[in-house]
């Protein structure tokens, strides 16, 4: 065949082949091949492919059968179905290949290592789980273990050449155990659109490739990686990389298109760099509606919007009105913490954000802190009043605990990391217990309600079947003072019985399975709906009951922004790093990038790897090179200057009321 076949390769050729062509299926049940391919051999199984003309290359399969169309005749007429390229794939990026004992990937020019032994639990330790991992040195593809120690999870790989990694993986056991309850499997293999073939181990084969579980939820298009500041956590920009990276819409377009192959609604989320200094904005966000994109968010530091209003109060509410119209739901911008220590990227424009934010009718903005230990942790519960005092335009916070790159040692680790168990329990105690951790659930939550009513209605839903650890998520109701000041959060978890309503889901979804009168159970559904609700609970003013029955009746996305915009939405996504990386999440990520080169890549390969997605792929499509030394942007006066503002804002009335009660 000239190619060697690990047994992860065999596997997906089989799933893609006997699911996906019945012609395979009747061979290979006549021949009576065992039906579990991971019990064959490799040679038995590439010999049954050779014997029915199934040809194995560059991470691409073709079939050529035949097979017998009329009996009758003695088998005399015979029809030849030729099937080229059942899925038509990119070439796939990586190669699998063995030399002696040792098993290599090869990639974006890197010839990488596989395998190590699997770490042993050492006293007091408690074992949970088994995946893979890498090598934060050398990206070596590793097993690791999943663990327990004084009421922490962590995850520890051994490399062979730069020794062990241990790393927090969870900051709180009980959570881990309490949001892994809540977990739905993916799709599966081979259910979801590939893009490139199978040839290499997860997650050196990106993207997606056949071993992919899950379509895209949100898709990140990235239009420039200039950008107006230079954050020293950022995961990419200009300077670093030494080239500017901007496609041209037609470009772009194809990235869409590409993404559009899934079947799925489309949601897109414009990022960069910084999107806003691409002055042909407006049209890329029309191109993504021509293209039938559902849902746009704008990635966004805003700092555009305030220093357009330091200028012109007019244009840049102007400028905020063009995106809008032209399709911007949601701005997706970056807010570390109230205070001007937590927040250096953008404290001191935020009120002027937020004032061309209503002037313009931009009523959809989510606020994005970056979430470090000794940075700004201690605000996360100043972060949720300050939202809760912005809701004619805020619709929710979604957290970030930071993503840690480079070679740092063990204790500046330390130093930094935060995981989304840590966060939580923070924002617990910052409010005073009002949002207590069991009220939060993980992102697969959602999935349990898709599956559900795909049971219903026979039809595939929109299914966000992520791991557990990926994310969480929390609803509440903000009751407010006569003058509008926020007094008190409450959960959804508080009158809604969050734990028996997915058992309930679980429970009906395997009896409707088995019914015919499915829609008499949907109608069962909405009506049990209420033994989870304790109305005595519920905030006055909330229909909650009815939001909830609308959600699950239109399955629509109005529906859904219905409720965000009567409840707060926080979340958390926590991005992995190379000490905590667990590829069975990776797997399962619907957080994608679109690749120029037509690959659609999850976003913790994209950025974790860089140096073989995101950077490798992107310098291929350069617009131009820069000189960094002594270059303090990419053009005079593009970074933006604060010092010009600063005495004016600090005397403004506008700055201060944005901020009264916080600092």
């Amino acid at each position: 065949m000239g190619l060697f076949w690990d047994r992860q390769t065999i596997y997906q050729i089989y799933m893609n082949i006997s699911v996906k062509n019945k012609i395979f299926i009747n061979y290979h049940k006549k021949i009576k091949l065992n039906t579990d391919p991971f019990k064959i051999s490799v040679q038995s199984f590439i010999l049954a492919l050779a014997k029915f003309k199934i040809s194995v290359s560059s991470g691409r399969y073709k079939i050529l059968a035949v097979t017998k169309v009329d009996r009758v005749e003695n088998d005399r007429k015979l029809n030849r179905m030729r099937i080229e390229n059942i899925y038509k794939t990119l070439p796939s990026p990586s190669r699998f290949y063995v030399e002696g004992d040792n098993a290599y990937v090869e990639i974006a020019e890197r010839k990488i290592p596989i395998g190590g032994v699997m770490p042993k639990l050492k006293k007091g330790e408690s074992h949970l789980h088994y995946t893979t991992s890498l090598c934060p040195v050398c990206m070596r593809l590793l097993p690791a273990r999943i663990f327990e120690r004084d009421g922490k999870v962590y995850i520890r790989k051994i490399c062979p050449e730069h020794g062990e990694f241990e790393e927090l993986y969870y900051g709180d056991s009980k959570l881990y155990t309490h949001m892994m309850s809540f977990e739905e499997t993916g799709k599966g293999p081979g259910k979801i659109k590939a893009y490139v073939g199978l040839s290499a181990p997860c997650p050196f084969n990106c993207g997606f490739c056949p071993m992919h579980e899950n379509h895209t939820a949100l898709a990140n298009l990235v239009v420039t990686n200039r950008c107006n500041l230079s954050c020293y956590y950022c995961f990419f920009y200009a300077e670093r990389a030494g080239y500017i990276y901007e496609p041209s819409i037609e470009l772009l377009r194809y990235q869409v298109r590409q993404l559009k192959k899934q079947g799925v609604t489309m949601a897109i989320q414009i990022t960069g760099g910084e999107p806003t200094l691409r002055n042909d904005l407006p049209d890329i966000i029309k191109m993504l509606r021509e293209e039938g994109v559902k849902h746009i968010q704008l990635n966004t530091a805003g700092v555009k919007f305030a220093e357009l209003y330091f200028k012109d109060p007019e244009e840049a509410i102007s400028y905020s009105k063009t995106l809008r119209e032209a399709g911007v739901n949601t701005v997706y911008m970056s807010f570390d913490g109230v205070s001007p220590k937590a927040n250096i990227k953008n404290h001191w424009e935020i009120p002027y954000i937020f004032e061309v934010f209503r002037k313009s009718g931009m009523t959809s903005v989510v606020l994005v802190p970056v979430l470090i230990k000794n940075m700004n942790l201690h605000e996360v519960g100043k972060i949720l009043k300050f939202a809760a005092k912005n809701l004619d335009i805020v619709r929710g916070v979604n957290f970030q605990p930071v993503s840690l790159t480079g070679q740092l040692k063990k204790s500046e680790r330390e130093q930094m990391r935060v995981t989304i168990a840590d966060a939580i329990k923070a924002i617990e105690e910052q409010t005073d217990g009002q949002i207590p951790r069991e009220t939060w659930a993980p992102i697969p939550y959602a999935a349990k309600f898709a599956k559900f009513i795909e049971a219903v209605t026979g039809t595939e839903q929109f299914c966000m079947s992520n791991h557990p650890m990926c994310g969480a998520a929390n609803y509440v109701y903000v009751e407010k003072a006569p003058d509008g000041t926020p007094i008190r959060f409450i959960p959804i978890g508080s009158f809604f019985d969050i734990k028996g309503f997915a058992e309930y889901l679980d429970r009906e979804r395997i009896n409707i399975m088995d019914s015919r009168a499915k829609k008499l159970h949907l109608l069962k559904g909405i009506i049990d709906l209420r033994k989870f609700i304790y109305k005595e609970k519920m905030p006055k003013g909330l229909k909650f009951s009815k939001l909830l029955t609308s959600i699950i009746l239109k399955r629509s996305y109005d529906a859904l922004g219905q409720l965000h915009y009567n409840m707060l939405f926080i979340g958390m996504m926590h991005f992995m790093d190379m000490y905590n990386y667990d590829v069975e999440r990776v797997r399962r990520c619907n957080i994608s990038y679109l690749m120029p080169d037509g690959r659609v890549v999850p976003f913790c390969a994209f950025n974790v790897m860089e140096s073989i997605y995101r950077d490798y792929v992107q310098k291929k499509y350069k617009k131009a090179d820069i000189n960094v030394s002594g270059l303090k942007g990419f053009n005079p006066g593009e970074k933006y200057d604060r010092s010009k503002y600063l005495p004016k804002i600090l005397k403004d009335p506008l700055y201060r009321e944005a901020y009264k009660g916080f600092i």
